[in-house]
């Protein structure tokens, strides 16, 4: 498992966070195809920051104000060329800049600064960026904001700038003022740290840092590097050889769907992709009875699994609880041969691992259903033979093991 930190220990801003990817491997080619949907050619330098080595970005663009509608537009325009999951995630960055402009200002027309052609481009490349680097998780350090005055195309404003605070208390992330005045997380940097956080802190307590990468601000600051610092770990291994990773949790409450329904749900959505799927009774606000219904996606499949159960049940809303840690036992599914009633065949069981030892062993209960009912007898005593056949099975490999 991959986990991403950004540590915003000096602020951030859209073009810092796309060159921090790019330093710690993002797909360059990929990146610069995305934000060239929107912009020329942007540049891209290594520079230094009070003595840090760091990339930086320059879109290039001049500035320009767009209603969220014509933003939206305009990453519509681009989607030939950035990944279907990218784009996805842009736009729910400029959703959250938008919600936090609107409550600011009221209605308002225009974007100003976060509507020009170099915001669109760091947004679209920070997303792809992140994209491409495929990882399992993101953390995000406390951010800090700066503090002071800064002047916008709205005149004045005291640091963090009104957006940033409420993209920033929308998200829950952490943040401090520090201690160098200016606006160091931009409205920009704050929605897409927002969007890309899955998991607080703290860190795992052991890992391993497989990259690190710095994105530099324009800003060069002699008692401070201006840059942005994002690392990729891996946690260390834990006791019991389990293996680790994320998924996420979906999760809707229904009182209006039978019983039947909700079974042919979970059998859709484990067919979709489900890691696993239930339903449990629940009193619902004024008694009515109704049920949880729970799925288990990996991240890749959640947004059509929500699509998939919002249709099957007929719910308007679903909960998602993101980047889940779990871990997982080494599996295996085993062959044995079993003979009941003097019918011998071969049949599937599931063993668990751990620390090279099977500590569980289940038959498949489908095949062991046929059976049964091709031999007239209960499932359950089918199950037990195939159980019992499969431990004795893996008693005598472990004999012959040990006699070699």
């Amino acid at each position: 498992m991959r986990i991403l930190i950004f540590d915003p220990f000096h602020g951030a801003a859209g073009d810092m966070i796309t060159a921090a990817l790019l330093d710690c491997g993002a797909d360059r080619s990929l990146v610069l195809t995305a934000m060239q949907a929107v912009v020329a050619e942007p540049g891209i330098s290594t520079v230094t920051r009070a003595g840090i080595r760091a990339l930086k970005v320059d879109t290039r663009a001049s500035p320009a104000h767009r209603t969220f509608a014509e933003v939206l537009a305009r990453l519509d325009s681009a989607a030939a060329h950035v990944p279907a999951p990218a784009l996805a995630m842009a736009r729910r960055v400029f959703e959250r800049i938008h919600v936090a402009e609107e409550e600011v200002h009221g209605a308002h027309l225009h974007f100003h600064e976060v509507g020009a052609d170099d915001a669109i481009a760091d947004i679209l490349g920070a997303c792809t960026a992140l994209h491409s680097l495929a990882v399992d998780g993101v953390i995000v350090l406390p951010i800090t904001t700066g503090h002071g005055t800064a002047t916008g195309s709205h005149g004045t404003f005291p640091i963090p700038a009104p957006a940033t605070a409420l993209i920033l208390k929308a998200s829950g992330l952490a943040a401090s003022a520090g201690n160098n005045e200016g606006e160091l997380c931009t409205p920009t940097g704050a929605a897409l740290l927002a969007e890309f956080a899955t998991r607080a802190v703290p860190l795992p307590a052991a890992h391993t840092i497989l990259a690190v990468g710095y994105g530099a601000g324009t800003r060069d600051p002699h008692h401070a590097p201006n840059v942005l610092r994002a690392m990729i770990i891996e946690p260390a291994a834990v006791a019991g050889n389990f293996q680790q990773d994320c998924v996420d949790v979906l999760e809707t409450n229904v009182d209006d769907v039978s019983g039947e329904v909700i079974a042919h749900a979970i059998a859709r959505f484990m067919e979709a992709g489900a890691r696993d799927a239930s339903a449990t009774p629940l009193i619902m606000k004024k008694g009515r009875p109704g049920y949880l219904v729970r799925v288990i996606s990996l991240k890749e499949t959640s947004t059509a699994l929500a699509e998939l159960m919002a249709r099957e049940l007929g719910t308007l809303g679903i909960r998602c609880i993101p980047a889940v840690h779990r871990f997982i036992a080494e599996r295996t599914i085993d062959e044995i041969e079993v003979t009941i009633a003097g019918q011998q065949r071969t049949m599937p069981v599931k063993c668990g691992w751990m620390h090279g030892e099977c500590y569980m062993l289940k038959a498949e209960f489908d095949p062991a259903r046929d059976w049964a009912a091709g031999l007239g007898i209960p499932a359950r005593e089918v199950l037990r033979a195939i159980e019992d056949a499969g431990w004795k099975s893996l008693h005598r490999s472990d004999g012959k093991k040990g006699d070699s």
